[in-house]
């Protein structure tokens, strides 16, 4: 964790800006192993320097800008992708607004205005694929023809593989939509987490023996509806308190089918969760989701849920987000 994390956004004066820092540049989306292989680049680059590293990230998602009516699964929203920037040992970063004006920046300008002028970088880091500027002209090879008129320095990280598939942001939610929590933590180099603030339900798991903590999640999570092994954690920083437990994300089909809800039921929990903000981790997937005939075959299976996530959390006892404190 990275304490005085610093967050730099369009608006931020200019005197305000630590100039001479190394950038690792990126949309960041899930902060995945390919990310961290630039993040890692730009903090080498900043200690042989002597200088900090930030990231320089967008928000909203370019996708978001360009294909505004097409749903869009995020890894991670802006204040989770921060967090998970603090705790990589950067020293902060500039938030860029992705707007019409950005949108229709040359590349060209984007690096002499933003990133020498603005940021007074001395050295980047990006991922192969990255692109920027109007047309997606931008490139990692024109940062590398322009690094020696500009004095500063470049590295490109190439791709990276897991078994020889390639680790990306879109292979991440294709695992999470196919609930295979496995493939997703070893991309992400840890847990995809989500998270959001407790409210009110029908109270059905306190009727049924299984007191749920109910977050409703973004309308666009693609995850797998199904019940999972979940490991929570309640504040943040070494505040933070972690209860292990079992989730079920998904519309409840043997009651009501209703609009995707994660519940989440915490082992050795007692207590009044409502209006805290979770943490909550998957660590496995269990099952998918089940209509039962009756509300003793649906209670037997959640006792059997519960056996099987704390069997995968045991196995796992360190497993959680790497998150940072931001400011």
């Amino acid at each position: 964790m990275t304490p005085g994390f610093i967050v730099i956004r369009d608006t931020t004066p200019a005197a305000a800006i630590p100039k001479g820092t190394v950038v690792a540049m990126g949309n960041f989306d899930g902060v995945h192993l390919g990310h961290r292989a630039v993040i890692r680049a730009a903090l080498q680059m900043a200690h042989s320097h002597g200088r900090p590293a930030l990231a320089v990230t967008f928000e909203p998602h370019p996708r978001r800008f360009f294909s505004p009516n097409t749903p869009q699964f995020r890894l991670t929203d802006e204040a989770a992708k921060l967090r998970l920037l603090a705790g990589t040992g950067l020293a902060g970063a500039v938030v860029m607004t992705f707007d019409k004006m950005r949108a229709g920046t040359s590349a060209q300008d984007f690096i002499h205005h933003d990133l020498i002028e603005r940021l007074g970088i001395s050295g980047i880091a990006v991922g192969y694929d990255f692109h920027f500027g109007k047309g997606r002209v931008g490139s990692p090879s024109l940062l590398v023809n322009e690094a020696p008129r500009l004095g500063i320095e470049v590295d490109v990280q190439p791709h990276i593989d897991i078994e020889e598939r390639p680790v990306s942001s879109s292979a991440i939610r294709m695992a999470l939509a196919e609930g295979q929590i496995d493939d997703a933590t070893r991309m992400l180099d840890g847990p995809w987490f989500v998270t959001g603030e407790v409210m009110h339900g029908e109270k059905r798991g306190r009727d049924l023996g299984f007191p749920t903590a109910n977050i409703r999640l973004d309308a666009n999570c693609g995850l797998r509806h199904g019940i999972y092994a979940v490991r929570v954690g309640r504040g943040q920083g070494k505040d933070q308190v972690r209860f292990d437990g079992v989730a079920s994300f998904g519309r409840r089909p043997t009651f009501d089918n209703g609009a995707p809800l994660l519940e989440v039921f915490l082992f050795d929990f007692k207590g009044d969760l409502y209006g805290s903000v979770l943490d909550v981790a998957f660590i496995g997937f269990i099952r998918e989701e089940l209509k039962f005939d009756s509300v003793v075959a649906l209670v037997t299976q959640m006792n059997d849920d519960s056996a099987r996530a704390r069997a995968m959390l045991e196995a796992a006892p360190d497993a959680f987000p790497r998150l940072g404190m931001i400011g």
